[in-house]
């Protein structure tokens, strides 16, 4: 029987996906959600169009690889032992992350446009599923550790970064490292008692 062909991790496709994804946010930030098309992405990656359509189809999936390429890449799971210390450096990275127009633009449109656009919606759940869980890590380990009582992660991560999301996002004010702090603190004190 002949031996299937391996796979090289990264290589040629590595930089191919790597270059598409970071053109597709580059080109949500410029032209907008109605203006991004997969051949204009394609254009910015210096790719073939068909390589898009085949491998993402629409620009909702590549969209959702992109940010969730993102995340993975600049909002790391951290592992202090400790869960204040855990959620400082998630928030701190996630709104790191959020700070760039690219991922503003992303997050942007998945608000505005959610509604009006199922393809959209569902790509912007699957997102924060995913993330959420991920990000849900840090509390599974603080209860593992015995350093809170039992609670579903989902709403832990939520209320840490919710507050500065909505700073940032729906006031514009700014979100300082004191604002932070003072959000991780009142979530961990709440989780102590």
């Amino acid at each position: 029987m002949p031996e299937e062909p391996r796979r090289r991790p990264g290589g040629r496709s590595a930089l191919v996906r790597a270059a598409v994804l970071e053109a597709g946010l580059a080109e949500l930030a410029d032209a907008g959600y109605h203006g991004l098309s997969l051949e204009g992405v394609a254009r910015r990656a210096g790719v073939n169009k068909t390589t898009l359509y085949r491998r993402w189809g629409t620009r909702e999936a590549l969209l959702l690889d992109a940010i969730r390429a993102r995340a993975t890449a600049r909002v790391p799971i951290p592992d202090t032992g400790s869960l204040r210390e855990d959620l400082l450096a998630l928030v701190r990275a996630a709104i790191a992350n959020l700070a760039t127009r690219e991922v503003q633009a992303a997050v942007r449109a998945a608000v505005a446009l959610s509604p009006h656009d199922a393809a959209l919606a569902e790509a912007g759940r699957a997102f924060w599923a995913e993330r959420l869980d991920v990000d849900g890590a840090v509390v599974r380990r603080a209860v593992e550790r015995g350093e809170i009582a039992p609670v579903d992660p989902g709403p832990v991560v939520e209320a840490v970064l919710g507050p500065p999301y909505f700073r940032l996002l729906v006031t514009g004010r700014p979100v300082d490292d004191d604002f932070l702090v003072a959000t991780v603190d009142l979530v961990v004190r709440g989780l102590a008692r």
